[in-house]
């Protein structure tokens, strides 16, 4: 990318990992009402924002989205309309009648379909930014409403920080967690959200236990950064992880390798296929066979 022009921002989309999700039903909507600690990792997109409103200049609103990085992460990006960056610049101008452009250039790093989050991650970054470069005005009650028109992730993602996601996604309560040394395994291959959640249903897959038990242990993780992970690790739960294994067996195979080569615990991430392994505080690697270092 080049180096960026006046009215222009260059914002960072962090993905995020779930370490608890917990599936309680289908709705009348034919969303799934959830429950799930959402923490951000590292991994991150890139996007260039050069964008400008004001009603006396603009007749209309334009909105462009150029989708850059290795082919084999923008392969799937849609680049049209029903991408959630468009998406969501045209929810927040439609909110606030907002006249312009918004000229983006979206960098990939973060796998497509990877239960990462990461086209989620990059609507919430764009919506904050356009905020302040539309000079939209709206606060964080607001912008949070915008982001769950747009999908279910993105008012998570809007928070910065580790969350307790509840309802469909749109309710999140800020769950400041520790730095916890993670090693993340993704494989050549995506797992839709919809067909996720499709084969839970399918498979009559009942709800996991209730997210109490995590919470605490996540509490007292943060106040002893050397102390045994274990009762921590062994409650990380994905509801939809049994449906994506036995549809795709490599998962339930990698995760095997994660936990023989160190791993205190070990997760499906989001709808899949991604995993998450927790590692122990003194370990900084699991071995590049089944993923690479991030740290929350």
């Amino acid at each position: 990318m080049s180096e960026p022009r006046p009215n222009t921002v260059v914002v960072r989309a962090m993905a995020k990992v779930n370490l608890f999700l917990r599936v309680l039903g289908r709705r009348a909507d034919g969303y799934h009402d959830l429950e799930s600690l959402i923490v951000p990792i590292d991994l991150a997109d890139r996007l260039e924002i050069h964008a400008a409103a004001d009603p006396t200049e603009f007749h209309r609103l334009s909105l462009t989205l150029d989708v850059i990085g290795e082919e084999s992460l923008v392969r799937g990006v849609p680049a049209g309309e029903s991408n959630l960056v468009l998406r969501a610049a045209a929810a927040l101008a439609e909110r606030v009648d907002t006249r312009g452009f918004a000229d983006i250039t979206l960098e990939k790093r973060v796998p497509v379909a990877s239960g990462l989050g990461g086209g989620s991650a990059d609507a919430a970054a764009a919506l904050r930014a356009l905020n302040d470069l539309w000079a939209c005005g709206l606060d964080d009650d607001e912008l949070l409403a915008v982001a769950a028109q747009v999908g279910s992730d993105l008012p998570a993602l809007m928070v910065g920080g580790s969350v307790v996601a509840r309802g469909r996604g749109e309710r999140v309560q800020p769950f400041p967690m520790p730095g916890l040394n993670l090693a993340l395994a993704t494989f050549d291959f995506g797992v839709a959200t919809a067909d996720a959640f499709g084969w839970w249903d399918e498979d009559g897959e009942p709800s996991g236990p209730d997210p109490p038990g995590i919470l605490r242990e996540a509490d007292r993780v943060m106040g002893d950064r050397v102390g045994d992970l274990m009762p921590f690790t062994g409650l990380l739960h994905n509801d939809l992880e049994g449906p994506v294994v036995r549809r795709h067996p490599v998962v339930g195979e990698v995760k095997s390798l994660l936990i023989q080569a160190g791993a205190v615990g070990v997760v499906m991430s989001g709808s899949g296929p991604s995993l998450v392994a927790v590692l122990p505080w003194e370990r900084r690697h699991v071995g590049d066979r089944v993923g690479h270092q991030l740290s929350a």
